[in-house]
C-alpha cells in the first residue's frame, strides 16, 4: 500500500518542514536525467520537425536537439523569474548562449543571476511597456492599415515597436496616442500582412474557401478567426461533412472552434507531410527566442524563432491584439495551422507577410488564450485513442496528461522534473476518470533520491496539495491506488 504520509486516508496538506528531508538543497541534480536541464529534452519532438529545423535554422542534428532542450529549460527558467520578480520583470529572451532577463532594479538582477541567467538593467517594466501598447491598442481606428502593419512590444530594446510602411503615418499615430514616445520605436518595413484563408493545402478543411486545422480538442479543433463565423459548416480534406463553427472572434482576435461531427474523431496530432503524425503533448508556453514550427496546409513544415509576444497586428479587416511575432515563413492557405515547439502546442497561424520563397513575418494566436475563451480541452499524446482525459484542474501555470493502470506510477511534468530556484508554494492538481482510485505525492530531490514532501490520498480520483518549500528539484507523482484510466493535472511552482 503506497499511503504513507499519514494513516488517515483523507486529503493532507503539508506544510513546509513537516517530513524530515535532507539537511540542505541538494548540490546536484537527480542523475536520471541530465543536470544541464531543469526537464528533458522533449522525446517526441519528431523526427520531421527536427528536419525543418535543420533546414531552416541551418542546423545539425544534434544541434537541433540541443537547441530544442536548451529553449524548454531557458523558458521555464524565465517563466518562474517572471513570478518571481514581479514589478521588476521587464521580459526575457533567449540567445545563442544565455537566457537574458531584463529587470528595473539591482536587486532583481542579483536575483536573475541566481537563477543562472543573465540580468540586464532597464528604465521600463513590463508592465509599463504594456501598459503603452495597450494604449495603442485602444487608438488602433487612427492607424491605417496600408501604412502601419503592426506594433509590439520588444523586451530586448526595452520598448514598444510601431511598424511603419510610412514612418509618417506611423509618427502621427503615435502622437494622436499620447504615448511616451521616449518609449517607442518607428520601425520601417515592408511587411504587408494579410490573412490566409483561400489557398490550397493537403491537410486542409473548406468552407466556402480552404484553411487548416489547427489543433484536435474533445468534440472537435481550433483554427483562424478569420476562416469562419459561428454557424459555418465546414467539409474536411476529402469533402465529407466535417462540423460547424461554434466559436469565433475576429478581428480584435483571430481564433475560432469548429465542432465536429460522428464522421470525424479529433486525435493529438498534426500533419508532418511525411506520410506520417507528430504527437503533442502539452501546451506549455515557449519564450522569445525559442525555436519553433508551423505545420500548414501549403507550405508543411517550416521554422523560426519567436521573436515577441503580444503584437497586435494591423489587417485591413481591423486590428488583432495578443498575436505572437516569428520569424518563421508561411504562405495563403496556412491559416489557422498548427504551431509547435518541441512537443508543446503554441498557437494556430492568423496571417504574415512575405513567403516561404523570400522569407517573411508569421504571427500565430496563442493557443491557450483560445482554450481558454471556450472552455476547451487539447487532446494531448497522454490520452491517445481513449476517452478524453478529465479537465477538472483549471487555474494552474501548467497541464498535462496521461494514462496510467493499476499499481503504477506516472511522473509529471513529461516524466521528469523541474527545478525551482526560489523559495515558495507548489500547487497540484489531480483529476482522474470516474470509479478510480489515483493519489498524487509532491517528491523533492535530497542529493541521493527522491523524498516524498506532500501527498494527496483520499479514496477517489481526484487530489489536490500545496507545498511551501526551499530552492531545489521537484517533480510530481501519480500513483494510481486502484484502477485504470486517462487523467489530466494542473502543477504551479514558485
Amino acid at each position: 500500500m503506497r499511503r504513507s504520509l499519514a494513516a488517515a486516508a483523507a486529503a493532507i496538506l503539508l506544510p513546509a518542514g513537516a517530513l524530515t528531508i535532507a539537511a540542505a538543497p541538494a548540490a546536484a541534480a537527480p542523475s536520471d536525467v541530465p543536470a544541464t536541464s531543469a526537464v528533458a529534452p522533449p522525446a517526441a519532438a519528431s523526427s520531421e520537425m527536427f528536419a525543418a529545423m535543420q533546414r531552416d535554422l541551418g542546423l545539425t542534428a544534434d544541434q537541433a536537439r540541443t537547441r530544442v532542450a536548451r529553449d524548454e529549460k531557458g523558458s521555464r527558467t524565465d517563466s518562474s523569474l517572471r513570478r518571481s520578480l514581479g514589478a521588476a520583470y521587464a521580459g526575457g529572451w533567449l540567445t545563442a548562449d544565455a537566457l537574458v532577463v531584463a529587470v528595473t532594479s539591482p536587486a532583481a538582477a542579483d536575483r536573475v543571476r541566481a537563477a543562472g541567467a543573465r540580468p540586464k538593467l532597464v528604465d521600463r517594466s513590463g508592465a509599463d511597456l504594456d501598459r503603452i501598447k495597450s494604449t495603442l491598442d485602444r487608438h488602433a481606428a487612427k492607424a491605417p492599415a496600408a501604412a502601419i502593419p503592426g506594433w509590439y512590444v520588444d523586451v530586448t530594446t526595452n520598448t514598444v515597436v510601431v511598424l511603419a510602411r510610412d514612418t509618417g503615418a506611423a509618427a502621427a499615430f503615435v502622437r494622436a496616442s499620447r504615448v511616451d514616445a521616449a518609449a517607442v520605436r518607428v520601425v520601417a518595413t515592408t511587411e504587408a500582412p494579410r490573412t490566409y484563408y483561400d489557398v490550397r493545402g493537403g491537410d486542409a478543411y473548406y468552407m466556402g474557401g480552404r484553411c487548416s486545422v489547427g489543433f484536435s480538442v474533445t468534440g472537435g479543433f481550433v483554427t483562424a478567426g478569420h476562416c469562419g463565423t459561428v454557424g459555418t459548416a465546414t467539409q474536411g480534406y476529402n469533402q465529407v461533412s466535417q462540423g460547424t463553427f461554434r466559436g469565433s472572434s475576429f478581428p480584435g482576435n483571430d481564433y475560432a472552434w469548429v465542432q465536429t461531427n460522428s464522421n470525424w474523431t479529433p486525435q493529438p496530432w498534426v500533419n508532418n507531410y511525411s506520410g506520417g503524425n507528430v504527437t503533442v503533448a502539452g501546451s506549455t508556453e515557449a519564450a522569445v527566442g525559442a525555436a519553433i514550427c508551423r505545420s500548414g496546409s501549403t507550405t508543411g513544415w517550416r521554422c523560426g524563432s519567436i521573436q515577441a509576444k503580444n503584437q497586435t497586428v494591423n489587417y485591413a479587416e481591423g486590428s488583432v491584439s495578443g498575436l505572437t511575432r516569428t520569424n518563421a515563413c508561411a504562405e495563403p492557405g496556412d491559416s489557422g495551422g498548427s504551431w509547435l515547439s518541441g512537443q508543446q502546442a503554441q498557437g494556430v497561424t492568423s496571417g504574415g507577410s512575405g513567403n516561404c520563397t523570400s522569407g517573411g513575418t508569421t504571427y500565430f494566436q496563442p493557443v491557450n488564450e483560445i482554450l481558454s475563451a471556450y472552455g476547451l480541452t487539447l487532446r494531448t499524446s497522454g490520452g491517445g485513442g481513449e476517452p478524453p482525459p478529465p479537465t477538472g484542474c483549471s487555474g494552474y501555470e501548467a497541464t498535462y496528461t496521461g494514462s496510467i493502470s493499476s499499481g503504477q506510477s506516472r511522473y509529471q511534468p513529461n516524466g521528469s522534473y523541474y527545478y525551482s530556484s526560489v523559495s515558495g508554494t507548489h500547487r497540484g492538481c489531480l483529476d482522474g476518470p470516474t470509479g478510480v482510485d489515483f493519489d498524487l505525492y509532491l517528491q523533492k530531490w535530497n542529493g541521493a533520491s527522491w523524498v516524498d514532501v506532500a501527498g494527496s490520498y483520499t479514496p477517489g480520483p481526484d487530489e489536490s496539495l500545496s507545498y511551501t518549500g526551499t530552492a531545489g528539484y521537484y517533480r510530481f507523482e501519480v500513483h494510481a491506488y486502484s484502477g485504470s484510466g486517462s487523467y489530466s493535472m494542473g502543477i504551479t511552482n514558485p
